[in-house]
C-alpha cells in the first residue's frame, strides 16, 4: 500500500489491456467521432427525463442536480467477484451477529474484544432496543458495503453501511440507461444481471414479516418527503416493489399495530422500509418533536407486531470507530480470520497513534466518526496548511471524534470527460440483502471521482457514477 501509482483496472502497466477489459476496449477503438459524445449527451437526457436528481444542500446551484454518469462501465472478473462476495457474505453475517450480542449478552464487551464504552457511550447506541427480537434475528436487512480497490487481487473496505444506505436507484438506473445507450456492447459482452434487485427486496422483506402474518405481507415504504435528498429512491423502490410509498401522517399505531390510512379504511401494516433516521421514527420513544415519525411505532415493534427495516440503532455497528475492530468481531462470531481487509486505520485516543497522525497529518485522511456523504472529513495531500493546522486542532480537542487513514492509491477506470478518454479514481458500493438468505446484487454502484486527481467519489462532493459489470462466467 506504499506505492502511489494507482492501479489500472484497464491497463496493465506495459500498456497492455487485462483481459477482463479486452471486448470493451475494442469496443472504444471502434467508436467514431463525436459517438461517445453523444452517448454522453443521450445519458444526461435519459436521466433529466427520469428525474434522477439528488439535493445538494447549502449549495449556489438551485437544490436540485442531475448526478453525472460516465458511460463508460466498470468490469469486474467473475472470479473477482466471486471472491468479493464471499468477504462481504461474511463480513454481513458478523456484524448482525455483533448487532444481536450487542443489544442482548454483550458477550463481546464481556470478552473485552471490544472497548464498553466505544459502545455504551456512543450516541448510535441505541437503550430502547434492549432484549428486542427482530424477526430471524435480523438487524440489518439492508447493507451496502463501500469497497476500494489498490491491486489485481487488494480490495479493501472502507465502511459498513448498516442505517439506511442509499444509491440503489442510481445502480438499477444505470444500467437501464447503458442498455439503451450501447446495446451492441451487451450482445458481445454476458454481464450478470442487476434488475432482480427490486424482486430480491421485495422477497427479502416479506421473509422479515411478523409471526402469524396473514396472507401476503404488507409492505410500505416510509419517507421524511419530497424534500430528502433520496426522494427520488424512495418512490422509485417503493414502485418497483409493489409497495405503497408513505409519510409518517399517513400511518397510525393502535392496540400495539401499525396501520395506514386509506380511502377505503385502515389497512394493516406488517413491514416498514423505513428511510428516516432512528432519532425521528417515533416522538413517544426518541426525538418528542419529529413531525417525521409515528407516535408508538416503537412500541409497536418492540412488541412483534410490525417489522422495522432496518432496525433502531443498527448505525452502532457502522460507526467509524467501531469500524476499526470489524476483523475482530468477524473473528469472535464466526471463528475465521477477515476475508476482506479494512484499510488500516490509526486511533486517536491512543497517544502513540495519535501523535504519529498529528506529526504527518499532510498524507492522511480524516474523518469524522458520525460524518458521511464527504463532509466532515479531510485529505492531506489535497489540503491547505491552514487545513491542517485547523484538523490537528479538532484532533487534540476531541480525539475520540476522529478516524485517520493513509491516502490509499484507489484504483483508476477510464472515463469520459471534456479531454477524451482518462483515468479516474472509483470506489464500489455492492449492495446486500439479508432475509431468509444473503443476496447480494452483481456489482453494485461505482462512483467515480470525475476530477482530475481527486480521491473523493461522493456526488455531493462532485463525484458521478458508473454501470459495474460483472461478467459472467
Amino acid at each position: 500500500m506504499g506505492d502511489t501509482t494507482p492501479f489500472d483496472e484497464m491497463y496493465n502497466p506495459d500498456g497492455s489491456v487485462r483481459e477482463p477489459y479486452r471486448v470493451l476496449a475494442q469496443w472504444l477503438d471502434e467508436q467514431k467521432g463525436k459517438a461517445l459524445n453523444l452517448m454522453q449527451a443521450d445519458a444526461e437526457a435519459i436521466f433529466r427525463k427520469l428525474g434522477i436528481t439528488f439535493a445538494v444542500y447549502g449549495s449556489d446551484e438551485g437544490t436540485e442536480k442531475v448526478i453525472p454518469f460516465d458511460v463508460i462501465p466498470r468490469i469486474i472478473a467473475a472470479q473477482e467477484w466471486k471472491e468479493l462476495s464471499r468477504g462481504i457474505e461474511q463480513r454481513v453475517k458478523a456484524l448482525n451477529a455483533f448487532l444481536h450480542d450487542i443489544y442482548h449478552d454483550q458477550n463481546i464487551l464481556k470478552a473485552g474484544k471490544v472497548p464498553e464504552k466505544l459502545i455504551l457511550n456512543n450516541a448510535a447506541f441505541c437503550p430502547p432496543m434492549m432484549g428486542v427480537n427482530p424477526a430471524r434475528n435480523v438487524y440489518a436487512h439492508i447493507i451496502g458495503v463501500d469497497i476500494v480497490r489498490t491491486g489485481p487481487d487488494a480490495f479493501f473496505v472502507l465502511e459498513d453501511n448498516l442505517r439506511t444506505p442509499s444509491g440503489v436507484s442510481y445502480m438499477l438506473e444505470d444500467r437501464e440507461a447503458m442498455m439503451m445507450l450501447a446495446p451492441d456492447l451487451f450482445q458481445r459482452i454476458k454481464v450478470a444481471p442487476v434488475d432482480t434487485y427490486a424482486e430480491n427486496l421485495r422477497a427479502t422483506l416479506e421473509s422479515v414479516a411478523p409471526e402469524g402474518t396473514r396472507g401476503t405481507p404488507n409492505i410500505v415504504v416510509l419517507t421524511p418527503g419530497i424534500f430528502n435528498s433520496a426522494y427520488f429512491e424512495h418512490s422509485f423502490l417503493a414502485d418497483q416493489m409493489g409497495a405503497t410509498l408513505c409519510e409518517g401522517p399517513d400511518l397510525f399505531v393502535e392496540e400495539g399495530k401499525v396501520y395506514m390510512r386509506t380511502t377505503l379504511g385502515p389497512e394493516r401494516v406488517d413491514v416498514i422500509y423505513r428511510r428516516i433516521d432512528d432519532a425521528y421514527l417515533d416522538p413517544l420513544t426518541f426525538k418528542p418533536d419529529s413531525m417525521l415519525g409515528v407516535p408508538g411505532l416503537f412500541d409497536a415493534y418492540a412488541k412483534g407486531n410490525v417489522t422495522l427495516v432496518n432496525a433502531p440503532g443498527t448505525g452502532i455497528a457502522d460507526d467509524k470507530a467501531v469500524y476499526t475492530y470489524v476483523p475482530e468481531i468477524i473473528e469472535f462470531y464466526l471463528g475465521e480470520k477477515a476475508l476482506l481487509q479494512n484499510v488500516p486505520t490509526y486511533n486517536c485516543t491512543d497517544s502513540d497513534q495519535r501523535a504519529y497522525v498529528l506529526d504527518n497529518i499532510a498524507d492522511l485522511v480524516v474523518k469524522e466518526v458520525h460524518g458521511s456523504g464527504g463532509y466532515g472529513m479531510m485529505v492531506g495531500p489535497t489540503a491547505s496548511k491552514a487545513m491542517h493546522r485547523e484538523f490537528k486542532k479538532k484532533i487534540l480537542a476531541r480525539p475520540d471524534n476522529y478516524i485517520v487513514q493513509p491516502t490509499l492509491a484507489l484504483s483508476t477506470c477510464p472515463t469520459f470527460v471534456n479531454s477524451g478518454i482518462a483515468p479516474r479514481h472509483v470506489d464500489l458500493r455492492p449492495y446486500v440483502l439479508i432475509g431468509d438468505e444473503v443476496r447480494i446484487t452483481p456489482g453494485g454502484l461505482t462512483r467515480v471521482a470525475l476530477k482530475k486527481g481527486s480521491l473523493v467519489v461522493n456526488s455531493s462532493q462532485g463525484g458521478g457514477t458508473k454501470d459495474t459489470w460483472v461478467l459472467e462466467e
